[in-house]
């Protein structure tokens, strides 16, 4: 096999071995059985709670749930902006950075507590290292409340009637201290000792080999890269993101950033199977999510490997692959890897630049963040397979002539209707969004790159990317104007907060209703077959949403390359 390819099935292998027991661990967080870091991290949440005045003892409905996840995001979203709009003169900035505008405050605020990390600004340029802080804290932020409020979905599942769901605030708190911080303590010290910087002192005067004398940027690096993967932020240091040789030195840090953006994404899913006591179910969900992530993984490694057909014509040969916009230390196979690991777990780091990938390849990226439920981000791309399940059962139970169940609760009308709403939601936000901006060519044609049938994909990427909360984007796109900053924020807390309150309202409502036990009739959820079927569903709404959009931009601009 390749040695590119080896070191792929390396990563991918590696984040599995650590998913499973990391899994079971964050299962015991979620139904407070003891763990070893009890003892350490018991008096540091007694702490937080005893500050705030919350008894996290204290049950809690959906509803409530709900208001306090979005009452805290509210005063974090106020926070960021006055912050970001007061950098100039707030300390911990050496390198004399102005403060933000408006517009780009209320982009960066919002994206930053949304967990997207779309950055219209140029880390080293446009933010302090105080700036800087405070997106890393906001990068803690938005991982644990995407994680707790998976844990309410958990809690929600298990098969008993109830009213009440456990604590927000608990299980918040226990993610950042319990899983977050440990894990992001022990990457960050990774990669300190593989040569990533963590100084606050100012920029470096060095001089180069030809002679001439220039200024470095660096600062908080390896803290702000680690929790950026663990969280599945993705928000970058630097403009160039892990492309940065300071954000990604070498190969090896490239495979721990790589298996640590993957991590809790993967781990949740065998969480599931630990906290509800359904352990083939994890395993369905691993296996439909499995697929469709290699469906999109192994035909963008080839395609980047076989090299650009543009080049081709020109009897150019490509031995190491399309490396246009890639970087050498990490190669054609590795960078189309990441591609495709970055938008399917809605990190949005990059270690290259989407925008120079062949036409396939980026569209291949655009479907991973438009289905946007093989893996997903923090917790959260555990609620967006929720409703593809709910989908699922409900055409399952039709096909079959029963009344739709799950997990011994009947799903009927009303959560049906929640479930439509959500699913076609993405697809709303993404193709009004683009077809707003193509409409209004005096805001948006001279922000493109390129014209034609690239033009257009690289504004379908940002919608895309916005409302999938995923960050990455086709950085031919000068975004930093008042209309990317604004419709970009609005989309991106829609794509946010709705498909969470979305799942959260089905699950609070399927555990107040009366659990029926299975019988040799009830449609089995934890096998292959559901898994096929829900595989199906995710297939068929996103051909159908997406494929009349994608058919102007990428595949259009395949077919000019033959």
């Amino acid at each position: 096999m390749n040695t590119e390819l080896q070191g792929i099935l390396l990563m991918f292998l590696l984040v599995i071995a650590l998913g499973i027991p990391l899994g079971r661990y964050i299962g015991k967080i979620f139904n407070y059985e003891p763990t070893f870091l009890d003892k350490l991290f018991n008096p540091i949440d007694n702490i937080f709670f005893r500050f705030s005045g919350i008894d996290p003892r204290k049950e809690m409905n959906w509803k409530q749930h709900l208001i306090a996840l979005l009452t805290i995001n509210l005063v974090w979203f106020v926070f960021a902006m006055l912050a970001l709009t007061n950098m100039s003169w707030l300390p911990l900035n050496p390198d004399g950075i102005p403060s933000m505008s408006a517009d780009l405050a209320f982009n960066t605020s919002v994206s930053f507590i949304t967990n997207t990390n779309l950055q219209h600004y140029s880390g080293e340029s446009g933010m302090s290292y105080f700036g800087q802080l405070i997106l890393m804290l906001w990068q803690f932020i938005s991982a644990g409340t995407g994680i707790a409020i998976c844990a309410v979905l958990f809690m929600a599942m298990k098969e008993k009637t109830s009213q009440t769901l456990g604590n927000f605030y608990s299980f918040f708190v226990r993610s950042c201290t319990r899983i977050l911080f440990p894990i992001a303590l022990v990457v960050a010290a990774l990669l300190v000792f593989n040569g990533m910087p963590m100084t606050f002192e100012g920029k470096d005067a060095i001089q180069s080999l030809q002679g001439d004398s220039m200024q470095v940027s660096r600062g908080p690096v390896a803290a702000f890269v680690a929790i950026k993967h663990l969280g599945t932020n993705g928000g970058g240091f630097f403009g160039a993101n892990s492309a940065h040789p300071f954000e990604n030195p070498s190969y090896l840090t490239n495979v721990i950033e790589m298996v640590t953006q993957m991590l809790i994404p993967i781990a949740m899913i065998f969480a599931l199977g630990y906290a509800i006591n359904r352990r083939k179910m994890s395993w369905m969900i691993f296996g439909v999510m499995s697929i469709g992530f290699l469906l999109l993984a192994v035909p963008t490694v080839l395609q980047e490997m076989k090299g650009s057909p543009e080049i081709n014509k020109l009897g150019i040969t490509q031995p190491m692959g399309s490396m246009e916009g890639k970087e050498v230390r990490f190669g054609a196979a590795a960078s189309g890897y990441w591609s495709i690991a970055t938008t399917v777990i809605s990190t949005g780091s990059v270690n290259a630049m989407h925008d120079s990938f062949t036409p396939l390849s980026g569209m291949n990226q655009m479907l991973a963040m438009m289905i946007n439920s093989f893996y997903g981000g923090c917790g959260v791309g555990m609620l967006n397979f929720y409703i593809f399940i709910i989908l699922a059962v409900f055409i399952s139970g039709l096909m079959v002539g029963r009344t739709p169940e799950l997990l011994g609760k009947k799903v009927e009308a009303k959560e049906m209707k929640i479930a439509m709403i959500i699913a076609l939601l993405h697809p709303l936000m993404i193709l009004a969004g683009t077809a707003i901006a193509a409409s209004m060519p005096a805001y948006t044609a001279s922000t493109l790159s390129n014209t034609g049938f690239h033009g257009f994909s690289q504004m379908l990427y940002e919608f895309t990317s916005s409302s999938a909360n995923n960050g990455s984007g086709f950085e031919g796109l000068g975004d930093n104007t008042a209309f990317w900053n604004i419709s970009c924020g609005i989309v991106m807390l829609l794509g946010r907060f709705l498909p969470i309150i979305g799942p959260i309202a089905i699950a609070g409502i399927l555990a107040g209703k009366k659990y029926i036990p299975e019988s040799n009739g009830t449609l089995k959820t934890d096998n292959s077959t559901f898994g096929l079927m829900v595989f199906a569903v995710i297939a068929i709404i996103a051909a159908l949403s997406f494929f009349p959009a994608l058919t102007l931009g990428p595949i259009a601009e395949y077919f000019t390359t033959l």
